[in-house]
């Protein structure tokens, strides 16, 4: 009676009015403890952006190209997401200016930026992002063209 029941998402192909007893309680496998890598639990789950694995408090996604499905993933599996993702924070970061540290040039999904708060700049293609001086970059601030807001329909 103070027991607070169990609930699990039900997968996108599944449909309440289909499921079997059997499809149903498999959702309850989830979230999966994998065991411990560097004194932190490992743990794979599905959530709100898709399937997942928690490293402490850090989330790796199991992208569909990694091949790896989230009620199989085995630890050595999930460190490997793990270290990759780790790799990739620590090649983001280009370069931080003395003079302002507010300004950083990072790289992105589609190749080098320029962050400066919240405002995302565009480096053109034909630049070296590693070897912009603080002063080229202020002036590819000032000249970047200004977003347009969306149109509400």
């Amino acid at each position: 009676e103070d027991e607070k029941p169990k609930f699990a998402s039900l997968k996108r192909e599944q449909s309440i009015s289909t499921i079997t007893l059997e499809e149903a309680l498999k959702l309850f496998d989830l979230p999966r403890e994998l065991g411990q890598y560097r004194d932190e639990l490992v743990k794979a789950n599905i959530g709100r952006f898709g399937p997942y694995v928690q490293f402490g408090k850090k989330f790796v996604s199991i992208k569909k190209t990694s091949g790896y499905v989230v009620e199989e993933i085995t630890l050595e599996q999930a460190i490997e997401l793990i270290e990759l993702k780790e790799k990739e924070d620590r090649e983001k970061l280009i370069k931080v200016f003395d003079e302002d540290a507010d300004i950083q040039i990072l790289n992105g999904r589609w190749g080098p930026y320029i962050k400066k708060g919240k405002a995302n700049i565009r480096i053109p293609k034909d630049t070296e992002a590693k070897d912009l001086s603080y002063e080229q970059v202020l002036e590819l601030i000032e000249n970047a063209p200004v977003k347009k807001g969306k149109k509400k329909k």
